[in-house]
């Protein structure tokens, strides 16, 4: 028989649990897949005490997770501690260096050092597997990588977060604000007690990072992607997207453009009956545009114990075959450099909210604005406020929403249009601003 794969594990926490669990409870038939017994004879976590639900009888404890490098009954390390930095860098660091290949779920660490450590994995001639990186459950670095190398790839968009996808179809479904939905998923465990790193859109940002390199072949640049989060949504824009025929999704989109790589992540309005805007919950959309095949999109759980150690198990059968390919499609030394495309150069329609005085001249004053650089509006829809009824207004009457819709412009003007319109006081807060994605 062939000499069974050993694992060393560090964290042990949804994610690690489950990897450990569907080892032990699937021996046999991972062992067919991968060709040889796979084994975890070491593990690592900041609580030996807790009750994780798993039988560790017959492993290893290290206390400290650098000992799984040092151990000689490890053969690969699987980083499931989480972080950019600290700890999760440090092993990472110390098994390539060692000459051990490494398995991580750890998209900080790779959006932040990945083309760094790649470059280190290439020299020690040993192999990096991400899949559990990027959404979760669904196989999208493998399909970009590998099926996906006779293709070019254009473009890949799609929901890359759970938290906000909940969120987002809460908000929709039930009519419930942005904050009711936020603390109900952090209740449920899908959003954390700080929420910042997911309805900020850092996590998609990094996520997106990763699916662009090897989408089109560059280096890693976490910096350059523009990031909105969800917080400004609010149930007026959910209620005018549906009447719009849309819904609200936060996208990941990375374009190739003649002047480099426009890579965004922002709320969009996407047309109702699209894959994407179907995508609800706490379910994760990728699509993939390439030349020859078309688009594709994947759908499927992009975050949870299972559906993420499912995606470790594959990585891990990859190195019991012995399977190993570059860890971002090309060598690094092929990897071009990141061009940014500027934001302010993507063209497309946009849904404007504007809570505007009500004024002689206000309505005017925005239009003159708009026309002056060249944005052409679809629709102009003033809408009446709650208890406001047949479409007359009590007396006096205060500030009122107005939602425009306008044809494609560019970024930069439909920006400059309303840093102007809100310098000319005709409204009172500051617009409210979304993009619209045909798809």
């Amino acid at each position: 028989m062939s000499k069974p794969l050993r694992l060393g594990i560090a964290g042990l926490g949804t994610v690690g649990a489950s990897v450990v669990r569907i080892v032990k409870s699937n021996l046999t038939p991972l062992d067919m897949r991968a060709g040889r017994p796979v084994t975890i004879t070491a593990v690592s976590a900041r609580n030996r005490s807790k009750d994780r639900g798993i039988d560790l009888a017959g492993v290893k404890w290290h206390e400290d997770p650098l000992d799984l490098v040092a151990d000689p009954d490890v053969d690969v390390v699987v980083e499931l501690i989480g972080g950019a930095h600290g700890p999760a860098e440090a092993l990472v660091r110390a098994a390539i260096a060692a000459g051990k290949p490494v398995i991580t779920a750890n998209k900080a660490l790779l959006a932040h050092a990945g083309v760094e450590l790649a470059r280190l994995a290439e020299a020690a001639n040993v192999g990096i597997g991400f899949e559990a990186a990027v959404a979760g459950g669904i196989p999208v670095i493998k399909t970009l990588r590998e099926s996906l190398a006779g293709n070019n790839i254009n473009r890949v968009f799609g929901i890359l977060n759970g938290t906000c996808n909940y969120i987002l179809t809460r908000m929709e479904r039930e009519q419930l604000s942005f904050d009711v939905c936020l603390k109900e998923a952090q209740r449920l465990g899908y959003a954390e007690a700080d929420p910042t790193f997911d309805v900020d859109g850092f996590d998609t940002a990094h996520k997106l990072a990763i699916l662009t390199s090897i989408a089109f072949g560059t280096e890693i640049n976490v910096d350059a992607i523009y990031v909105e989060g969800i917080r400004s949504i609010s149930l007026a824009d959910i209620k005018a997207a549906d009447e719009l025929g849309y819904r609200i999704k936060l996208l990941g989109v990375a374009r190739r453009t003649d002047t480099g790589i426009e890579a965004r992540v922002h709320p969009t309005m996407v047309p109702q009956g699209s894959v994407v805007a179907e995508t609800s919950g706490v379910l994760n959309a990728v699509a993939l545009d390439g030349d020859a095949l078309g688009e594709v999109v994947l759908v499927g759980p992009g975050a949870g114990g299972n559906a993420t150690a499912s995606s470790v198990i594959a990585d891990i059968v990859d190195v019991a075959r012995g399977h190993r390919t570059a860890v971002f499609g090309l060598p690094v030394d092929d990897l071009a450099p990141y061009q940014r495309a500027e934001i302010q150069t993507h063209k497309g329609g946009y849904y404007v909210r504007l809570e505007v005085y009500d004024r002689p001249g206000a309505f005017a004053g925005i239009a003159a604005r708009m026309a002056e650089h060249g944005i052409s509006l679809e629709s102009i829809v003033q809408r009446r406020r709650d208890g406001e009824a047949n479409g007359r207004f009590d007396e006096p009457t205060g500030p009122q929403p107005v939602v425009l819709i306008t044809y494609a412009t560019r970024e930069t003007e439909i920006r400059t249009a309303l840093d102007k319109i809100e310098a000319d006081g005709h409204i009172v807060s500051a617009p409210t601003l979304i993009r619209i994605e045909s798809l």
